[in-house]
C-alpha cells in the first residue's frame, strides 16, 4: 500500500516537473525560433523578463523525482539509469549548459558573448526535453528491464523518439501560452498576437503527434496503448483532449489566467494518463510496482519526509509563483534606482 501511494507522488511530481519545468524549456525554444538579433529582440526581451523570476525553482521538481527513484525505488534507478545512461547524461548537460546560457546571457556585455550564451540556453531548452521525453519512451516500450544492458536500442526506438518529440511539442505548446499571458501582463500587445499564433500551431502539432504517438504505442507498446485506451487512462486522455479544445477556445479570446490552467490541464493530464496506463508496472512488463520497491520501513520514513516536504515546499512554490505573476518581482528600471539613490541621498543625515 505505502509503495503505491510513493509511486502516485512520484507520478505527480513528474507531471509537475513536466508542467513547470516544461513551460520554461518552451521559452527556450520560441528563443530559438525567434530569428536575428533585430527579429528576436522582442521576443526574447519577453523572455527573459518572464523566466528571470523564477526559472531556477522549477528544478525542485526534478530533484524530488530522482530522490524518490533513488530511495523508494532503487531497482527501478538502477534499471534506468544503467540502460539508458547517454540520453540522460546528454540531458543533464543540456540541463545544466541551459542554466549556464540563461545567467550569462544578460549580464554579458559584448555583443557576441551575448549571441553564444543565447544560442547555448535556446540549443539545450530543445535538446534537454526530447532525451528525457526519449528515455521515458524507453521505459513505455518495455525495452528496459532489470539487468538490461546499455544500447541505442533502449532509447532510439519508435517510442522514444515519439516521445521525444511529443516532449518538445508539449513544452513549446505551455511556453507560447504562458508567453502569451506574460505580454499582455508586460503591456507588450504586439507580443500578444505573436505568442497567440504560436500556442495555437504548437497545439495543433502536439495533436497530430499525440495521435502518431497513438498509432506508434499500438504497434511498439502494446500495455501502454491498452492502457491508454481503456478505464482511468482513457478518462484522462479524455480530460487532456477537452483541456486542449478549451485551450484553444480561450486563446481565441482575451488573453487570461485561465488558459493557463487549462494548458497545464492538457500536459499534467496526459503524463497521469501514461503513468495509469502502465498499472501495476513500472516497467511494462517486466517491473511491477511491489517488486521495485524498497524496504518497506524505507518506505514508509520517505512518505514521511515527502508530506513534510510537501507542506513546507508546495505553499513557498504557491506563493512564488503568485507574487511573479502579480508583479512583485520585477527588476527595478534604471529611472527606480536613480530615483530610489536620490531618495536615499535626500534622506541621509548632514556630514553623513
Amino acid at each position: 500500500m505505502t509503495a503505491d501511494l510513493i509511486a502516485v507522488v512520484l507520478l505527480l511530481a513528474v507531471a509537475a516537473y513536466a508542467c513547470a519545468g516544461g513551460t520554461d524549456y518552451g521559452a527556450g525554444f520560441w528563443d530559438l525560433t525567434a530569428g536575428g538579433t533585430e527579429r528576436g529582440k522582442r521576443p526574447r526581451w519577453l523572455i527573459d523578463h518572464a523566466m528571470a523570476p523564477v526559472w531556477e525553482v522549477n528544478n525542485v521538481w526534478l530533484i524530488f523525482v530522482l530522490v524518490i527513484m533513488w530511495t523508494g525505488f532503487p531497482i527501478l534507478f538502477q534499471t534506468v539509469f544503467t540502460a539508458m545512461w547517454l540520453p540522460l547524461i546528454l540531458a543533464a548537460m543540456g540541463l545544466v549548459l541551459r542554466g549556464a546560457g540563461f545567467a550569462f546571457r544578460k549580464p554579458s556585455r559584448r555583443l557576441a558573448g551575448r549571441r553564444l550564451y543565447g544560442a547555448v540556453f535556446a540549443v539545450a531548452s530543445v535538446v534537454t526535453p526530447f532525451f528525457l521525453g526519449a528515455a521515458v519512451g524507453g521505459v513505455a516500450s518495455g525495452r528496459v528491464a532489470p539487468g538490461t544492458e546499455a544500447s541505442a536500442d533502449a532509447w532510439s526506438n519508435p517510442t522514444s523518439l515519439t516521445f521525444g518529440l511529443i516532449s518538445v511539442a508539449a513544452t513549446a505548446f505551455l511556453g507560447a501560452v504562458f508567453l502569451t499571458g506574460d505580454a499582455r501582463r508586460f503591456e507588450a500587445p504586439g507580443l500578444v498576437g505573436y505568442f497567440r499564433r504560436r500556442a495555437l500551431g504548437s497545439l495543433a502539432v502536439l495533436t497530430v503527434l499525440a495521435v502518431i504517438t497513438g498509432f506508434v504505442t499500438q504497434e511498439d507498446s502494446p500495455h501502454v496503448w491498452h492502457g491508454l485506451t481503456h478505464g482511468l487512462g482513457l478518462l484522462l486522455v479524455v480530460v487532456a483532449g477537452v483541456a486542449a479544445v478549451a485551450t484553444a477556445w480561450l486563446l481565441l479570446r482575451t488573453p487570461g489566467a485561465w488558459m493557463r490552467v487549462t494548458a497545464v490541464g492538457v500536459v499534467a493530464s496526459a503524463v497521469i494518463a501514461w503513468g495509469m496506463a502502465q498499472r501495476p508496472y513500472l516497467i511494462p512488463t517486466s517491473l511491477t510496482v511491489a517488486d521495485a520497491a524498497g524496504a518497506p520501513s524505507t518506505l514508509t520514513w520517505l512518505a514521511i519526509v515527502t508530506l513534510v516536504a510537501l507542506v513546507l515546499v508546495v505553499p513557498t512554490v504557491v506563493f512564488l509563483y503568485w507574487l511573479d505573476t502579480h508583479g512583485e518581482l520585477e527588476e527595478l528600471t534604471d529611472a527606480e534606482l536613480r530615483r530610489e539613490s536620490r531618495t536615499d541621498g535626500e534622506g541621509a543625515a548632514p556630514g553623513g
